[in-house]
């Protein structure tokens, strides 16, 4: 059937991936492009385009070779980093350098946003999305800019051909509040126009056929509908999990990461905890400093492996401890002095090792259950992503500290979860 196919792009840090589904949400291609080099004081958002097509036409080329036709695309969705931003003048020209989700230091943007910010607010802090574009628009000294676009919402603009559209989630930690509707009424006060932000969707809306000049440089169809799209994090859950109210997603990769659909709205900043809509529920979300990292600094992957069947994860390790790399923690403790707590040592590595194992699925229990004590319920679901995810052992310690039945996640590539929602809004 003509247009049955859903597209998901991924704009990573270091380069962009692309997964193609079916109308049943099987996984029928994926393909990688990468960035043009990029000063990273001077970012040029035109790299994100130019790393977009690249990775579009050897999505072409895999869909060719496969001999599954291009025009059967028929709808395109983008996620990007969280926070990742650009001014650009009407035609989508950039009139600044593009700003990253981690870059920060904007103290005396951070100050004007606490005289009019509640408190607490998402938007305070010199690392916050709305302190980066009032740098942006500081640098914008011809007052050219028409739009602020989000990563994934530049790309999306650079497909329909004109902006400006985003969702509610790439637009939650610039200040747009998902529950009113509407950005604060006090950014034009603190030199924020409200007149260049962007229309905002609930992710996943379709908005506009593809720019046929664009369709016919990449060789899709000109039916193709081009979507809003979500955040990178958001799209990660979205592969793993169904978008069902009580679905979490665990992702153990260098840090520890919690994301779980509840039908109440939390916000608790003092804890490291927001929600994103998401459906018709909202996606809380907290990540620990705790995690995988701990781990590699301390074995080899050997070692972990070996280590690991020496342990039996039906008793609980006696040992209570807080692994951190460095000082630091936001979730489940918002504690930027917290210490790392790995004492005592015992001289058996592997009894070491389950205490530290044991102590990190205490802080995801915890993790969830400080997401339960403000409103929402227990997860109904829980799926397991990222690399602590293939140690079967850490996966029973878990099951058994949680209460929970874990299971695996099919998916985790951000670029398929984007394209499932896409489908999911058609």
């Amino acid at each position: 059937m003509t247009g049955a196919l859903s597209l998901g792009i991924d704009l990573g840090t270091s380069g962009i991936r692309s997964a193609v589904l079916d109308g049943s949400g099987e996984v029928l291609s994926v393909a990688h492009g990468t960035y043009p080099a990029i000063d990273p004081d001077r970012i040029d958002a035109n790299a994100w385009w130019v790393g977009a097509t690249d990775c579009l036409q050897a999505q072409i080329d895999a869909l060719k070779a496969k001999n599954i036709d291009p025009h059967e695309i028929g709808r395109i969705g983008i996620d990007g980093t969280s926070g990742s931003m650009v001014l650009t003048d009407a035609m989508l020209r950039p009139v600044t350098r593009a700003l990253m989700y981690n870059s920060d230091g904007f103290l005396a943007e951070a100050a004007a946003i606490d005289r009019y910010a509640p408190d607490p607010h998402i938007t305070r802090g010199s690392n916050s999305a709305a302190a980066r574009a009032l740098r942006l628009v500081s640098e914008d000294r011809e007052k050219a800019a028409k739009h602020l676009l989000h990563q994934a919402d530049f790309i999306a603009a650079k497909l329909i051909g004109r902006g400006a559209f985003s969702d509610y989630n790439n637009t939650l930690k610039t200040g747009f509040d998902p529950e009113l509707g509407d950005w604060p009424e006090w950014f034009d006060a603190v030199g924020l126009p409200r007149r260049i932000l962007p229309e905002v969707l609930p992710a996943g809306t379709a908005v506009q056929q593809i720019d046929p000049s664009v369709a016919k440089a990449i060789g899709l169809s000109l039916d193709t509908i081009i979507h809003v799209g979500t955040t990178d994090s958001i799209a990660a859950f979205l592969a793993a999990a169904p978008l069902m109210i009580g679905a979490a997603v665990s992702s153990l990769g260098t840090t520890l990461a919690v994301k779980m659909l509840s039908e109440t709205r939390i916000d608790a900043p003092e804890i490291g905890l927001y929600s994103h809509r998401l459906g018709d529920g909202w996606l809380v979300g907290g990540a620990s400093n705790t995690g995988g990292g701990v781990l590699a600094s301390l074995f080899t992957v050997e070692q972990l492996s070996q280590l690991s069947m020496r342990i039996d994860p039906s008793k609980p390790s006696p040992l209570h401890y807080y692994p951190l790399l460095s000082a630091g923690e936001r979730f489940p403790i918002n504690d930027p002095m917290l210490a790392p707590c790995m004492k005592p040592r015992p001289e058996d590595d592997a009894e070491f090792l389950h205490g530290l194992l044991e102590s990190v699925a205490r802080i995801e229990a915890r993790c969830y259950a400080e997401i339960a004590a403000r409103g929402a319920q227990q997860p109904t679901l829980l799926v397991t992503a990222g690399g602590g995810a293939s140690n079967d052992v850490w996966t029973a310690i878990r099951t058994r500290v949680l209460g929970l039945e874990i299971k695996k996640a099919r998916y985790t590539d951000a670029a398929v979860g984007v394209a499932q929602l896409i489908a999911q809004e058609s």
